[in-house]
């Protein structure tokens, strides 16, 4: 596994103003789009291209368009929502899957409660959108039902990422048999024992949506 934590004053500046306590449900999905934008941006880096030639007002001009078969993009519910305009912004031309799963906050395992995906993803690059990398068991469960349906590539946008989580996905798909990577925005330093990530920026999902 490949993880990528983007390095940039921007990206710095959204996820303090994400992190406060005082930052609004408003404020904080607004953020958190704009954060997403700037990781996608990171995120599909080496998407498939292939040459296209276009013609301009004074003459032709070679250049790319995306490649045949179409990315999907998987939130996961819930607070995936939060990020999937923005990457659906960047890549307008692909499908949209979802994956709900819930965690016991006892024994912090994930369970499925929703899946709505192609049965077969043979050839296709799948961006699975996370707000938080905890436990690792929520994205280990998703990534593991894409490659299972024949994903090329999985790549995890997440905003917040712990290295306990991280360890376990590196665990789960070693580089040489799976090509999966994560791109966040910071590594923090670590889990509490109920899996809440340390500094964070609390439960992405209430924050977002509110409390319910």
């Amino acid at each position: 596994m490949q993880t990528t934590v983007v390095d940039h004053p921007l990206v710095a500046h959204k996820l303090t103003s994400l992190r406060d306590v005082h930052t609004g449900s408003p404020t904080f999905r607004q953020l958190a789009d704009e954060l997403t934008t700037l990781l996608g941006y990171e995120a599909t880096r080496t998407v498939s291209v292939e040459p296209r030639q276009v013609q301009t007002p004074v003459g032709t001009a070679d250049g790319v368009r995306l490649a045949l078969p179409v990315p999907l993009i998987v939130p996961i519910l819930r607070a995936g929502i939060g990020m999937l305009d923005a990457l659906a912004r960047l890549l307008p031309e692909a499908d949209i899957g979802f994956v709900g799963l819930v965690r016991d906050e006892e024994t912090l395992v994930a369970s499925t409660y929703a899946t709505r995906l192609p049965g077969d993803l043979t050839g296709r690059a799948a961006f699975v959108l996370d707000p938080m990398l905890a436990t690792g068991g929520s994205l280990e469960t998703a990534i593991t039902m894409l490659l299972d349906r024949g994903a090329a590539s999985v790549t995890a946008v997440c905003l917040l990422a712990a290295p306990e989580g991280l360890a376990r996905l590196d665990r789960a798909f070693p580089a040489d048999t799976a090509s999966v990577h994560v791109v966040t925005a910071c590594v923090d330093a670590r889990l509490t024992n109920k899996g809440y990530i340390v500094p964070g920026l609390g439960d992405a999902g209430d924050r977002l949506f509110g409390v319910i």
